[in-house]
Parts: C-alpha cells; structure tokens; sequence
C-alpha cells in the first residue's frame, strides 16, 4: 500500500481529465448550425442563378441588399431580445420564420415565376430572423460545450465545409430540378435545426438583474462569471432602450473588443467588402471562371484546416495568436494583384482561408470568455452590427472605386490595408496583452 493510501484510506483522486465535447447538448447544437450553414450556403448561389434569371443582376443585388441591410438595422435588438426572453427560444423563433419564408419561396418557384415583391419582403423577414438569430448563437457555445474554443473550432469547421459543399450542391440542383428544390431543402434544414435546438435542456441557474449598473463594479477586460441557461436568464422587465444603453457599455468597457470592431470595419471596408467582386473580376477575366471556382474551394479548404489547426492549440494570448495569423491573410488580395499563376494563388487562398479560420476561433473564444453570460447576446449583437456594416460599405464602394483606379492597384490597397491592420492590432496593448482565460466548465 502507498503512503497516500496509508495516510487517507483511499487511492488519490485520479488527474483531472480533458472534458468531453461530444455531450448531447453540444452534438444536438452542432448538428442544428451544421444543417442551418449548409442552407444558408446554398441561397446565394440559388439567388444568382434564379432570381438573376428573373430579374437580372441589379435584382439579385436588390434582393441581397434587403436581406443585408434588414440585418444591419435589427441585429441590435436581436441581442436585447435574447438576452430578454432566452437565446434558445429566439433561435427556434428565428428558425420557424425561415422555414416559413424559405417554403413560400420554394413554393413560388414550384408554382412558376415568384413576383419581385414577393422575393424582396421574404428577404426582408429572412434578414430580420437571422438579425434575432444570431446573437443568440454565440452566447449559446458556453452553455452547450464545456470547451468554448474547441466547440468554435468545430463550428468553424462544419461552417468551412458548409461553404465548400453548399453553392455546388445548390448549382447541381438547380440544373437536375429547379429553384423551388433548393428553397425546399433550405426550408427542411432551417426545420431540423428548429427541433434540434428545441431538444437541448440547459441547467436553469438564478435569473440575472436587469440593472443598469450590473457591470459597473467588473473590471472592463474581466472574465466572464459562470456561463448559465440563456433561457433561465431571460428578463421580461427593464426597457428596450435601458437593455440597449447596458449592452453598450459592456461594450464600450472593454477596450480590446471596440478596439478590434474599429479595425475591423476598417477591414471590411477596404479588405473583405471588396474582395470578392474585384478577385473575382480579375481572376475570371485572366484565368477564366473555373479558375475562380477552384479559388473559392481552395479557400473553404483553407478555412477546415484553419479550424483544425485551433482545435488543439491553447496560446496563452489569443488575440495575440490570432493577429498574426491575419498578418499571414495579406497573401489573399496580394497573389490576385499581381496576377501570380494559379498554383501561387490557389494557395494564396489557402493561406488565407487558415488565417481568417483560425482568428474567428480565438476572436469568438475571447468574447465567449470574456464577457458576462448575461451580456454576452447583446455584446455579440454591436460586435456583428460593426463588422457586417464595414463589409457592407466596401461592397458598395467596389464598384466606384474602379473608376479610380483598376482593379489591381485596389486589391493593392487591399493587401497594404491588411499588413497595417495586423500592425494596429499588435499595437494596441489591450488586444495584444489579453489572456487566455479559464472556460465556463472550470468556473462551475
């Protein structure tokens, strides 16, 4: 018998194992993102090729814009509403609604040719059920993984594969069978991914105080206290605009995450909004459509072995890690600019399918961490109001820019931008210096 033995009476406690990821709860999370990415892949192939059919491109583009712009404007209140009623119950809302839209559209291209206004108001409600949608996602990795970076790997993953498999699959649709099959099936997924996330049973904790100084007394770059049930912290007290104002102070308090909004509606006005209409422009015209195709796949794949590569690495500055992964994306926009042969810009792509893979991970990991269960929703809904506003912006100012000057020097522009946003993101000591911090499952 051992001395421990001898002294306690019983064997040591055995070291403390890695948690497990696969729990129901988080296989039941994963698998309603993973069907609801796959659909939300296949629409804009199916809006290019059907409704541009119809109506020609500045349709798709009204159509599209509509979708974007009524995110934009509601995403804010997405967040107060999850944080209000519950971040599951808003999902399976938001859910029902695109099965709604996406079964009137499929129905209306089964039936023949879908009015125009019919396209742009099922767009409109589309846009506003993601808007309620996806705050909500994001605070709901805590409380379903017990590992937050390695659940937003994952996720990231089966987003990348989502995006690989989802425009081919709508295309070889839409040429076997028609417009209303690709609705149809994007109804079906929206369905499973309702009852899926219905299924999930949280632990209900104390429900939070609606108060406007709940975050007063925290440090502004504090962990996050225990994560807990989003629907067991649903408040049905305070007002809108109070729920607003407390959302961005939380917002506001901490420096890294502004900070990094900043720079990032700086990368989406002169990086990512106009990536893809100039890439695509001058990579069709050199090389010829397919060559732009087997770009895009390049740079899905990219973006899984981005995932992977985060799923085990544990830095213990996050942002850090992930700014210099960015710095490694300039080589996207650089290969195209200097119209480099297909291998170098095949994997120019991948290059930058991994970096941009592997900062959403530990950016997401960050804000999950970081954060109060409580705010994460509302937090999470300023985060994608400024990082989708500046992607929005640079694709409207694609296209006027060129008479400025030729695509090439812009993706230029492009590839400068990029170097000097990772240097402003070293920069600053709040970014660089944030700490990996313990996940919920080690706080419970």
């Amino acid at each position: 018998m051992t001395a421990t033995q001898t002294q306690t009476g019983r064997r040591p406690d055995p070291p403390a194992t890695r948690p497990l990821l696969w729990g129901r709860r988080f296989t039941l999370y994963f698998t309603a993102r993973a069907v609801s990415l796959l659909g939300d892949a296949m629409m804009p192939v199916a809006a290019a090729l059907a409704v541009g059919a119809l109506y020609g491109i500045s349709g798709v583009g009204l159509v599209l814009g509509t979708w974007t712009g009524t995110f934009v404007l509601l995403v804010l209140f997405g967040g107060v509403l999850a944080d209000r009623f519950g971040a599951r119950r808003m999902m399976v809302c938001a859910d029902l609604v695109r099965v709604l839209t996406q079964g009137i559209l499929a129905a209306a291209f089964f039936a023949g040719t879908p009015p125009f206004w019919l396209l742009v108001t099922m767009a409109a409600l589309a846009g506003a059920a993601v808007a309620m949608f996806l705050p909500g996602a994001n605070g709901m990795v805590p409380l379903v993984a017990r590992e937050p970076q390695r659940a937003n790997a994952t996720l990231k993953v089966a987003d990348a594969l989502a995006h690989l498999l989802g425009p081919a699959l709508a295309g070889l649709l839409i040429t076997l069978t028609s417009a209303g099959t690709v609705y149809a099936i994007d109804a079906g997924t929206f369905l499973l991914s309702g009852l899926c996330l219905t299924l999930i049973r949280l632990t209900p904790t104390k429900p939070a105080e609606s108060t406007v100084d709940a975050t007063a007394a925290e440090p502004a770059d504090a962990p996050a206290p225990t994560a807990a049930d989003a629907d067991s912290r649903a408040r049905t007290t305070g007002s809108l605009r109070r729920d607003l104002r407390q959302g961005w102070h939380a917002f506001r308090a901490r420096t890294w995450m502004w900070a990094v909004i900043l720079i990032w509606m700086g990368y989406g006005v002169l990086v990512f909004g106009p990536l893809v209409p100039l890439g695509s422009a001058l990579i069709g015209a050199r090389l010829g459509p397919d060559a732009y195709g087997l770009a895009v796949s390049c740079l899905g794949a990219g973006t899984v072995l981005g995932g992977l590569l985060a799923l085990p690495l544990r830095p213990a500055r996050p942002l850090a890690a992930g700014t210099v992964a960015m710095a490694l994306y300039t080589a996207l926009p650089l290969c195209i600019a200097l119209d480099a042969g297909l291998p170098v810009l095949l994997a120019g792509h991948v290059l930058g399918g991994g970096a941009m893979a592997f900062w959403s991970v530990m950016w997401a990991t960050s804000v999950q961490t970081h954060t109060p269960p409580a705010l994460l929703n509302r937090v999470t809904a300023y985060e994608l109001a400024g990082s989708v506003s500046g992607i929005a912006l640079g694709q409207i100012l694609a296209g006027p820019a060129t008479a400025l000057a030729s695509p090439g020097r812009l993706l230029l522009v492009s590839a400068g931008a990029c170097l000097a946003g990772s240097a402003a993101l070293c920069a600053i000591p709040a970014i660089r210096t944030l700490r990996r911090t313990a996940g919920p499952e080690q706080r419970v």
